[in-house]
């Protein structure tokens, strides 16, 4: 899994006049906390916080808190309403002998037969949570789709990868193909 470096700066903890200095600096009001890590309050820079909030990937996070070294996820971000600003984010510091549960985002491979016969792909899950050794987690998942018919469908119990175990529901639809006017005028021209 890819690894992200962020730079925090101790803050102080208490009134909203500290908080609302921390936000004028263009800084996020940050804790960490877990894995024998004492809480503590910080913030990082806005800018470098984009890195990690903005993409689909998942990261391994890589603290450096005035000195202070921790590697931790992003366990939880609260944003504005109306400015789509981060407000606020939690990290959870990982233990590096204990399996981490992440969100790993899925890719679709292959060429779908059911694609080819005019149905249309449905991917309405983007994102599956994993549980695994910090190591063992992968940057994606790929599922690969060649085989997948008409009116098929894949699911988070039909998956399996080493060195992982995913814990979203096993009902979980992670892809489909539909039919359409198209497959089904297709398959009526071929039963004529």
């Amino acid at each position: 899994m890819k690894h992200l470096e962020l730079q925090g700066k101790k803050r102080i903890t208490g009134k909203k006049a500290d908080v609302k200095s921390v936000r004028k600096e263009d800084r996020v009001p940050c804790v960490i906390y877990g894995a024998g890590v004492e809480n503590t309050a910080f913030s990082v820079d806005e800018k470098a916080l984009k890195a990690l909030t903005h993409t689909p990937y998942s990261h391994i996070v890589d603290l450096d808190i005035e000195g202070a070294k921790h590697e931790a996820i992003l366990k939880a971000i609260q944003y504005h309403p109306v400015t789509d600003r981060a407000l606020h984010v939690d990290f959870l510091a990982l233990d590096p002998a204990k399996p981490v549960t992440i969100e790993v985002p899925i890719k679709i491979t292959g060429n779908s037969v059911g694609v080819r016969q005019g149905g249309k792909l449905n991917v309405p899950t983007r994102k599956l949570k994993v549980c695994g050794m910090i190591e063992k987690l992968p940057d994606e998942l790929p599922v690969d789709i060649t085989e997948l018919g008409l009116g098929k469908q894949i699911n988070a119990g039909d998956l399996k990868f080493d060195g992982i175990q995913i814990v979203s529901p096993k009902g979980t639809l992670v892809c489909a193909v539909r039919a359409t006017r198209n497959s089904a005028a297709a398959a009526a021209e071929t039963a004529e």
